[in-house]
Parts: C-alpha cells; structure tokens; sequence
C-alpha cells in the first residue's frame, strides 16, 4: 500500500513525484514511456514556469534564449522586446527527462514503460491497474496529459468546444542561420487558424513550427500547416505531430473522493497562448503538498478540496481571464490583430502577462481603458 500513486511523469508528475518525495510519502510513479521520448511541443518555456523549480537548469537544457516577440499579422509585423529573458527554449525529450531524473533524487519509485489503465476510487484507497498488475495506495494524482483517459474516473473528456489542436514539426536548421532570422525574438503568426496562432520558435539545431486552433473551426489542419510552412520558406517533407490542448479557464471537476488531476489532465493551460509547462509545474506541486498534508497530520477526505482553493487562488482566476481575453481577441480578428501590431505598446504589456507580472484580467481592464478593444 502506498501513500500516493502518481500516473503520468511529464512535467506535472514528475513536479508532483519531486515534491512527494522531499514531503516523504511513499509514491510509485507510473509513466507509459520509456524516457526520454519525444514529446510535441514549441518547448517554450516561460521565466514563470522556471520560477516554481527548487534546482538551476543545465545550461545544456537551455538551447535558446527568448527576450522578445515579432507579432505578424498579414503583410505587417512588429516586434517587442524587454531587457531580460522572457523565454527559454527547451526540446521536451531533454527537459521533461531531467525533471523525472530529480524526481528519482527523492528515491521515489518509478515505473517507466508502464501505462495505467484504469484508476478506481475504493472506501479505503485506490486501485491502478497496468498490464503488470493492480497497486493500491492512499491517493492518486492523474497527471496524464490531455490525451490520456484515465482521468475519466474523475470528469468526463472535454467535448470539441473545450480543446484545441495543434500541429508541429522540427525544420532542422543550422545555428547561424537561425540568429539571423530570429535573433532573441520568436514569431507569432496572427490569422492563421480561429482561437490560436501560427508560430516560429528558435533551438539550437532546429525551428519549432507550428500551428493551432479552435478544433471544431479548424477543418483542415494538415493543408493549413503546409501552407503555413510553404509561406514562412520551408520546403522540404517535414514529420507532422499532432496534440490536443485543453482550453483553460473552463470549470472542471480536478478532485474526486480520492484522487487530484494536475497539469493538462485538469486543464490548466492559458487559453490565449496555450502555454501549459508552469500550471503543469506548481499544479503538480499543489496535488503532493495537500495530500502529504492528509497523509501526515491525519486530515480528512474533505481535505482534499483545498487543492481545488488553492489552484483557483494561484492561478484559476488568471486562466478564466486568459479565455475571456482569447474570446475577445477571436471574435473581432481583423480589428485585434491590427491593433497588436499598430499599437507597439499593447505587445509589450502583454509581454508582461507572459511574464506573470500582471494578470490577464488587469491586462483586458488596462487595454478596454486605453484601446477600447471592441
């Protein structure tokens, strides 16, 4: 019997399996990968998400360093920048495999190549299922992804007007060439597909491409990321990954009797950039710090609902406010857009919501006063 089981070691399980370990409960960690693996993803990763890790980066982790934008819109663009980094680029394989590897400095146990099938919330405990066998354990905290079903024990998976798609690929390419395109900035194409964007991100050998929007208004995803390609320059045959993203700020169910979701799993993610790496992180800090909690001082079942309070107080109202403001920007495109790249002033404040320095419900009040985005 374990005290916690943790099925999913991406970026929120492997948070979650540190803290646990650090806090001393006895987690086994489930992940269906062996690691590292490839992961699809822009791999931008904000100076917010790295503010919640306890340990420096490898500067080998780091393979690009981001401090400003070039907003693109049609034939024109603008781009932003500030003094310190505002992004760091990083290739998931690498960076999700390191922060497992300090989950496993906790001595927690972890079983990689090893998928959860099911999760049951009995009277007593849980009961995971894999093709190796059934665990027990106190709690669970389902830390799967937005594709993975085992949360289902928990909410039901999100309907179409709840989640978006994306498509990405790698454009290997060498590094002079892409500090000559790029330099510290990365791209953000406006227009491209309903409820998201087009973008460009810099790593060392490659560009990340890719393209994501609305999945009930984007009905030909393929042919939109190849012209996306063809009009940004990139000939070639390009491998095209494909992944779901759970639009935040959607109210969700994320504790069940027994059992706490975490990172895209719970639908953390900014609806309006789609970054999800730091609500994955301190989500899944959140999820052990409450149940070693439980498990230590002899709380009770309700207790679980503080993670739910604590989420919604740290970052919940921030992530409604990401979704009103993506709704507001999608409902009026050609206006909006226009005004990110007319106004330098309306970029760089965002910039700042990026950086998690203001929110975005300060950000929409700040620019209804001085743009009047409507």
């Amino acid at each position: 019997m374990y005290d916690l089981i943790i099925i999913g070691g991406g970026p929120s399980g492997a948070s979650a399996g540190r803290r646990a370990g650090k806090l001393g409960l006895n987690t086994l960690l489930l992940e269906k990968e062996e690691f590292p693996r490839y992961k699809p993803c822009g791999g931008g990763l904000s100076a917010h998400a790295i503010s919640y890790l306890d340990f420096k980066l490898p500067q080998d982790i780091i393979e690009w360093e981001v401090t400003g934008v070039k907003a693109i819109f049609k034939d024109q663009s603008v781009n932003v920048h500030k003094d310190h980094r505002i992004f760091a680029l990083v290739s998931r394989n690498k960076f999700d495999n390191f922060l497992l590897e300090k989950a496993k400095e906790t001595e927690i146990e972890v079983h990689t190549g090893e998928k959860a099938l099911c999760c049951r919330e009995m009277p007593d405990c849980i009961e995971v299922d894999t093709r190796q066998g059934t665990y027990q354990a106190k709690f669970a905290i389902i830390a799967e992804g937005a594709q993975g079903i085992v949360k289902t024990c928990v909410r039901p998976t999100d309907n179409k007007n709840e989640y978006g798609i994306c498509l990405v690929t790698e454009v290997p390419a060498n590094e002079r060439e892409i500090e000559e395109r790029l330099g510290k900035s990365l791209e953000l194409h406006f227009g491209i597909a309903r409820g998201g964007y087009g973008w460009i991100f810099p790593h060392k050998t490659y560009y990340s491409v890719g393209i994501g929007g609305v999945v009930k208004d984007f009905t030909h995803p393929k042919e939109s990321m190849l012209n996306f390609l063809k009009d940004n320059g990139f000939s070639g045959e390009y491998k095209l990954h494909g992944h779901k993203i759970p639009w935040g700020g959607i109210k969700r169910k994320v504790v069940g009797s027994r059992v706490l979701l975490s990172g895209d799993a719970a639908g953390f993610v900014d609806a309006s950039s789609g970054e999800g790496l730091a609500y994955a992180i301190r989500s899944g800090q959140l999820a052990a710090s409450v149940l070693a909690e439980i498990c230590q001082q002899r709380g009770k079942l309700k207790d679980l609902h503080k993670y739910e309070s604590i989420c919604k107080t740290e970052f919940g109202t921030h992530l409604k406010y990401s979704r009103i403001f993506s709704k507001l920007i999608h409902s009026f495109p050609e206006r909006s857009f226009k005004m990110f790249i007319d106004n330098r002033e309306i970029l760089d404040k965002y910039l700042e919501v990026m950086d998690f320095k203001i929110d975005y419900k300060d950000y929409l009040r700040w620019s209804l006063l001085n743009f009047k985005l409507r």
